[in-house]
């Protein structure tokens, strides 16, 4: 067999060992299916960083032709696997983000207010929930100043390449 035929199949093997067992924490009957609500929290617990559309992509793509509410891995796997090996759904680079937060800084103060974040959050392209909005400035409000000193939260933003 040839090295690349080799490479390809251990990374494909690394792959769905990866897959499923991040599945398998969210499969609690232990029946080989999660609820349709936690494939979200699951593509990403594996380094990607999809958008709810294509997350609603996905799982127009595997869901059972009568929805039943819950996912069965048989349908998940093969489709993330490809979607891993394709290295869809990367995550944005550090830079890129701090790029994003000087463009809405426009007077290069280095910080934001909680409410000029929100604005923006929750105002233009995919909107931060409400809850998305108060997790994010739970972690990013300094509680002194009540500011957003986004250079230190860049970091914290970016996924880590696996």
């Amino acid at each position: 067999m040839s090295e690349q035929k080799e490479n390809a199949e251990t990374m494909v093997a690394d792959i769905h060992k990866r897959v499923t067992e991040a599945f398998d924490v969210f499969d609690h009957e232990g029946n080989k299916t999660v609820d349709v609500r936690e494939i979200g929290t699951i593509i990403r617990s594996l380094g990607c960083c999809p958008t709810e559309g294509e997350i609603h992509d996905v799982l127009a793509e595997i869901e059972e032709e009568e929805p039943t509410g819950y996912i069965r891995l048989e349908k998940f796997l093969p489709m993330i696997t490809k979607v891993l090996m394709e290295r869809r759904y990367r995550s944005i680079p550090e830079d890129a983000i701090l790029r994003a937060f000087q463009v809405l800084d426009s007077e290069a103060k280095g910080y934001l207010d909680p409410e000029e974040l929100t604005r923006y959050m929750t105002e233009e392209g995919e909107p931060f929930t409400q809850e998305e909005m108060e997790e994010m400035l739970s972690a990013a409000v300094d509680p002194d100043k009540n500011l957003v000193f986004y250079k230190d939260h860049v970091s914290m933003m970016a996924v880590e390449e696996n």
